[in-house]
């Protein structure tokens, strides 16, 4: 995995040198050549954007700051209340440390870029610091935007895209090296590096991976591996020489998450997920975006998966066959990132599964007009849960595995889908496709190959056919009482779908009754199919029915709702009526 992201760190120009990092700066100070402070530019058109990125800004590592001493700060570029002491109130005595220690940087590498001593002088002036704020609280500047400095006329105009103050800012942080003394011992001999597998000096700590906040990371960023209790560590290493790998590896996989985290993730329930390729793809060839992408219509993903995988099984995209997919799932822990899935391999296969997924998940729409339009991911995630934060995590590796390893569906999935089925179906609630799909994908993973997106009065498992006879008794008796608020649905489905034989006898034996409400043709109608659905159970009604069966049980009762309902919208004559989608009848699907 560390060997992929720095081999994406390189293929992609991220900027990967230890000390060096991209930031997002949302204002820029314009000065003149002597450092005099003219105007506050705004780096973001839109007011919502964090701001400008830029490429190669000097940062520092928490263990850095730390032993800088009291104050310590990021050079050029830093946080308004740093820059400008930028505060609701009075600065109290640390920021002004910070302040200081800041400004001293500057004066610092004014050897190499002379401006920077005119900068220094604008920042340490009462007034024009005055001014400053003025104009940032103007533009509703927070404390925590960051800042850096433009120099009119200049080129570049930014001071962060000149290369004068590099070799300056290098031999500033080997200034910041632990001494050797204090690396002796079997931490600061060579190990062998985890992802270049050359032997190198390990970097003393993983630097900090930013992206993870919203999924149980911290605000700072958190660490891939940190050794800090000596439980952890072994033969007698300290820190991440239990987890080697040199300070420049260690930038450049640091480099790689945090692009993929900020350009390339998605957010699914609890976790981040990021994927990239071997060589890069356009967007709309990206089979993982069918799946994920917003932006991506719903009715148009499955289309584009299968033209897809025609075209790189028809030779007419020879340039993706050789291709590679890598999947990385994260969230965060108490500063660690937790690594919650990783996946590899063909982008072939990806595309094939991926079509495989939307075929097998293709449902009748509830009206019965056409089907549903494919469900992303997301949506199938939500189908399970109240809240997404409810979603385990290791169910949700389960399904990505099934969506692009082509892999079984969880036994978890499918129960908990069918509770919600259940609840649904029982309390008059719209039957959602995605939760409806999933049932029908587990059991054509299951080996339930005559499951079919529509009605299939073929099918051979009895429990189909009675999910199928309740939804023709519920519609009978709507036709003969109409609605008579907790119906036939209402008070039977949930013993109905676990112990048939018991229920559904009862409820033919009432249907007589019903039958007598209704005039001569419809009744016959209506009984004919009845005895029809009957003599498709070749044996008796299933006394009990697990699980998996009553998920067929579900899907019986579904796609005959759904059958009735486009036969009403295209009925010539009124024997042929059944209740249109829009009736309030017992099933309320």
């Amino acid at each position: 995995m560390l060997g992929s992201l720095v081999r994406y760190a390189r293929s992609h120009g991220l900027v990967a040198e230890p000390g060096f990092a991209p930031k997002v700066i949302r204002w820029g100070l314009v000065c003149d050549a002597d450092g005099q402070f003219l105007q506050v530019l705004p780096l973001a058109e839109d007011p919502k954007s964090p701001g400008l990125t830029f490429r190669q800004c000097p940062e520092l590592s928490q263990p850095e700051i730390k032993r800088g001493g009291p104050g310590c700060r990021h050079f050029l570029a830093d946080s308004a209340d740093v820059v400008t002491l930028l505060t609701d109130g009075e600065p109290n005595a640390k920021l002004l440390a910070k302040h200081a220690y800041f400004t001293g940087l500057l004066r610092q590498a004014a050897a190499a870029l002379p401006v920077l001593a005119g900068i220094a002088d604008a920042l340490e002036d009462p007034d024009v610091l005055a001014e400053i704020r003025s104009q940032l609280q103007a533009r509703k500047a927070k404390p925590t935007d960051k800042v850096t400095f433009s120099v009119l006329g200049a080129s570049p105009p930014y001071l962060v895209d000149s290369e004068l103050w590099h070799d300056w800012w290098r031999r500033f942080r080997r200034g910041l090296a632990p001494p050797r003394k204090a690396a002796a011992g079997p931490a600061a001999a060579l190990a062998r590096c985890l992802a270049s597998g050359e032997l190198v000096e390990p970097a003393p700590t993983h630097p900090k991976i930013a992206g993870l906040a919203d999924v149980g990371g911290l605000a700072m960023g958190d660490v891939v591996a940190a050794f800090k209790q000596e439980s952890f560590c072994s033969y007698g290493l300290t820190q991440a020489a239990n987890a080697p790998v040199s300070e420049e590896i260690a930038a450049e996989y640091r480099a790689a998450l945090n692009h993929l985290l900020r350009e390339e993730s998605r957010r699914l329930a609890g976790v981040k997920v990021v994927h990239w390729f071997k060589s890069r793809i356009p967007r709309e060839d990206d089979p993982l975006a069918f799946l994920t992408d917003e932006a991506t219509e719903e009715a148009d993903a499955q289309q584009r998966a299968w033209e897809l995988l025609r075209a790189l099984q028809t030779g007419a995209r020879p340039d993706l066959l050789d291709n590679r997919y890598f999947i990385l799932a994260l969230s965060g822990a108490s500063g660690r990132v937790m690594i919650r899935d990783w996946i590899e391999g063909q982008f072939e296969e990806l595309a094939r599964n991926v079509d495989r997924w939307f075929s097998d998940l293709a449902i009748v729409r509830r009206d019965g007009n056409g089907r549903a339009r494919p469900p992303k991911l997301l949506a199938v995630l939500g189908a399970l849960v109240r809240d997404l934060d409810e979603l385990p995590p290791a169910l949700q590796a389960a399904l990505w595995h099934a969506a692009v390893r082509q892999r079984r569906l969880p036994r978890q999935a499918m129960a908990r889908a069918l509770a919600r089925f259940k609840v649904d179906a029982v309390t008059g609630q719209s039957l959602n496709h995605a939760r409806v799909g999933l049932l029908k994908a587990f059991l054509i993973r299951e080996g339930d190959l005559a499951m079919q997106p529509n009605l299939n009065e073929g099918h051979p498992d009895p429990a189909y056919h009675c999910g199928r006879l309740l939804a023709m008794l519920a519609a009978l008796q709507y036709r003969a009482l109409g609605d008579v608020g907790a119906g036939v649905v209402q008070r039977y489905y949930a013993a109905a779908s676990a112990t048939p034989a018991l229920v559904l006898g009862r409820l033919v034996r009432t249907a007589q009754f019903h039958l007598d409400k209704l005039d001569r043709g419809l009744a016959r109608w209506h009984e004919g199919r009845i005895a029809d659905t009957f003599g498709r159970i070749e044996q008796a009604i299933p006394a009990t029915l697990s699980l998996e069966r009553q998920t067929v049980f579900a899907l019986g009762y579904y796609q005959q709702i759904a059958a009735d309902r486009a036969s009403t919208k295209t009925a010539a004559a009124g024997a042929s009526e059944t209740p249109d989608a829009d009736s309030q009848e017992t099933d309320h699907v």
